[in-house]
């Protein structure tokens, strides 16, 4: 298993959701500077993290030039740099690809983004539907492969036209692809073309039979598929804290930031978002949505890329955990991916917090 850390580029705090962005200027408790992403960094490679997820979005800076900057004062960790498909050439993310690889010493990993929400994907210009957008994208990373294999190509398909394509010289060392989506058409693009699929943290059973029906259709694809989940993590000494902690983070959201946060899911057409949202069906009584899964998080926060959340459960005496919170991306052969906000979890027993009554 592989975890990742998450690199805060639009700011960093204590509480839901802030870093917000309004009239241009960001305010939060710690400022995306390159010295505080730095010592993120730094951290997180001290600690044997694998590599930093960048986020991409209208609410964050770019992710090339941020992870460029950081990767300067780091010597291990990956950068898994968010790419919004269909909002560059492919064969220039080939290049710009080429290039991360042989300045960085091969960290580059990249996560292809499709976009969920109509009204941001407008806002940049790009009009296409649902389908046609994870369409575009699975001709977005096929092209991205050809072109670093380094011999010249023709593409001919709905949404790319390339004639004699390809980069100078085939790139030794080829960036992973993780990928995203929930409905049959991000499945089918990542049986297809990822590396890693990534979902969202949602109950074990689902999230069991989504991982199983997504590598059927990559075997009849011939090909063999990772899978990830992507996760927050509360972690206290005891799962009384951690709780705790969690009612903290539930009390420090105004009702206003919930229903901004609301509005905004309702006018995506992610299935994802959508899934996310039915665990708990808009209720703070219903954030506890299985096991150990707690979706306060997802519930309410204004990001560009709305996540999933896990806290420590309520446990059995003497399970213990770092007394941190914390941002984590992982991923694995037999289907398991987590990721962290603010801390590190070393242990805990399984356990079950009710739903509030």
């Amino acid at each position: 298993m592989t975890f990742h850390w998450f690199l805060p580029t639009s700011g960093d705090g204590h509480q839901v959701g802030a870093a917000t962005v309004a009239a241009g200027a960001a305010r939060h408790d710690r400022a995306a500077t390159v010295g505080y992403l730095t010592e993120v960094a730094r951290t997180a490679e001290a600690a044997g993290f694998a590599a930093l997820l960048t986020p991409v979005g209208s609410g964050c800076p770019d992710p090339w030039i941020v992870c460029a900057a950081v990767a300067q004062h780091t010597e291990r960790i990956g950068m898994l740099v968010a790419v919004r498909a269909g909002f560059a050439l492919p064969t220039l993310i080939a290049q710009q690809a080429e290039a991360f690889q042989s300045m960085s010493g091969g960290r580059l990993a990249l996560n292809v983004v499709t976009g969920g929400d109509p009204a941001e994907q407008r806002a940049y210009g790009d009009f296409l539907d649902h389908d046609a957008r994870y369409a575009r994208t699975g001709e977005f990373v096929e092209v991205l492969r050809r072109a670093w294999r380094g011999s010249p190509f023709d593409f001919a398909g709905e949404h790319y036209q390339v004639a004699g394509g390809g980069l100078t010289a085939p790139l030794a060392d080829p960036p992973p692809v993780y990928f995203g989506g929930a409905s049959p058409a991000a499945e089918a693009v990542a049986a297809r073309q990822a590396d890693t699929y990534l979902m969202w943290g949602e109950p074990p059973a689902a999230i069991a039979t989504r991982v199983d029906r997504v590598r059927v259709r990559a075997a009849e694809e011939g090909r063999t598929l990772r899978t990830g989940i992507r996760l927050h993590v509360i972690a206290r000494p005891t799962a009384a804290q951690a709780w705790a902690e969690a009612d903290r983070l539930l009390a420090g959201m105004s009702p206003e930031r919930i229903a901004a946060a609301q509005a905004r899911y309702r006018r995506m057409d992610s299935v994802g978002q959508a899934r996310m949202a039915a665990l708990h069906a808009g209720s703070a009584d219903g954030l506890t949505v299985a096991p150990n899964l707690w979706a306060g998080v997802a519930w309410s926060a204004r990001a560009p890329a709305p996540r999933s959340s896990a806290a420590t459960p309520r446990s059995r005496p003497g399970s213990t955990s770092t007394p941190h919170t914390a941002s984590t991306s992982s991923s694995s052969p037999d289907g398991r991916t987590g990721r962290r906000r603010n801390g590190s979890a070393r242990r805990c027993c399984p356990g079950w917090r009710p739903p509030s009554p």
